[in-house]
């Protein structure tokens, strides 16, 4: 077969999985597809802290990429994107040579920003990258778990930020741990954005659950957090949770971008400066509506991203992604309770957080392959 155009693929994000699954039941003829990520497991965050409270394992967590690159007739590159040159159609890796595309989508996530944090050193675990932590928070709990008086300090009261103090408080609690955990929000308080009454909820909850609340913003110092209104909040482990930035090298990658170095795209997911760039999940800005950045949107612009891919490679009409007005959010609160929010409406319990595992558990299902005899064709260090 005659190859004709290749597509590469950057990032094993939520929304390339659903690329996987569409090229495994129609994959184009004449079509080289590339598949570039550091790891061949793609950790799911959204049962991150179900796993840090220890209602998880680690596999549970994590959906293997080689049998769905196999069933795609993809290739694996283990390595990381460092540059791209949208001019050049070719993306810089770290630890081989550039990869040229006709049409590339990124999917790579975001950063979370540390830069007032970084006084702290090692003290200092951001959640993203996601492997970084899974491999890391073991670490913290022995720690914790070895010494008295044990402080860790969560910086962050979006989602992320709450769901992982408590997830923490929950580990703390069934290993016994002589210690105590903060969370260091901003004077908007808990969860800007959602509804009062879900932030009363979890925020109720939080207290009940022994979790100390910080309303003021912080800076990292060698001690722990230094708070605006000048308290000193002691840490021995500090899990940032803080604001998203963009990779760094989008800056000098010729694409378009928004102020803060989002990749901008149309309707369809498009970039808007490059029509054979493709962008989804937290590393672009629409153009034409505001969308938070949340894997909710990852997941449901995954479908619609694979058909535009395949639209642009092989013709055909492409179809615009059009987010829900409001979305369902299920926050995990350590113990195996959740609080509901969708827009104004708020629920609680235990009977949420079933929902929650529910959900969770079907997205894995859904991107879990049984392995074919041999993917060792497919797997690479470099293309």
């Amino acid at each position: 077969m005659m190859v004709t155009q290749k597509l590469v693929l950057v990032g094993g994000g939520h929304a390339h999985l659903s690329v996987l699954r569409a090229l495994a039941k129609q994959r184009p003829a004449g079509i080289d597809v590339v598949l570039i990520t550091t790891s061949k497991h793609q950790n799911y965050s959204g049962m991150l802290p179900g796993w840090v409270a220890g209602h998880y394992t680690q596999a549970q967590c994590r959906i293997d990429l080689a049998p769905l690159v196999q069933a795609a007739g993809v290739r694996l590159v283990l390595d990381q994107v460092i540059g791209m040159d949208a001019a050049r159609r070719c993306v810089g890796l770290a630890h081989g040579p550039h990869i040229e595309y006709d049409v590339v989508s990124l999917d790579i996530g975001s950063e979370t920003d540390t830069s007032w944090l970084e006084t702290l050193g090692d003290k200092l675990l951001p959640v993203k990258p996601l492997d970084n932590f899974f491999a890391s928070w073991p670490r913290i709990l022995a720690a914790a778990t070895a010494k008295k008086g044990f402080k860790l300090v969560v910086v962050g009261g979006g989602a992320a930020g709450v769901e992982l103090a408590l997830a923490a408080q929950q580990a703390f609690t069934h290993a016994g741990v002589d210690g105590s955990v903060d969370l260091v929000a901003s004077e908007s308080g808990l969860l800007p954005g959602h509804a009062r009454g879900v932030q009363t909820r979890v925020q109720r909850f939080a207290e009940r659950a022994g979790v100390t609340l910080h309303f003021a913003r912080g800076v990292g110092s060698e001690a722990g957090v230094l708070l605006a209104d000048g308290q000193l909040v002691q840490a021995d482990q500090v899990i940032a949770a803080t604001g998203a930035r963009p990779a760094v090298w989008l800056a000098l990658s010729k694409l378009g971008l928004d102020d803060r170095g989002y990749i901008l795209v149309d309707k369809y997911h498009r970039s808007v400066s490059h029509p054979n760039v493709f962008a989804a999940g937290d590393v672009c800005a629409r153009t034409d509506v505001a969308m938070s950045r949340s894997g909710v949107h990852a997941v449901h612009a995954g479908p619609v991203l694979a058909q535009n891919l395949l639209a642009a490679l092989g013709g055909g009409a492409m179809r615009p992604y059009v987010p829900k007005r409001r979305s369902l959010y299920l926050l995990a609160c350590g113990s195996r309770y959740a609080v509901a929010s969708w827009g104004r409406w708020s629920a609680e319990g235990q009977w949420v957080w079933r929902w929650k595992d529910w959900i969770d558990r079907r997205f894995m299902q859904r991107f879990s392959v049984n392995p074919q005899p041999d993917t060792a064709s497919l797997l690479e260090k470099t293309p």
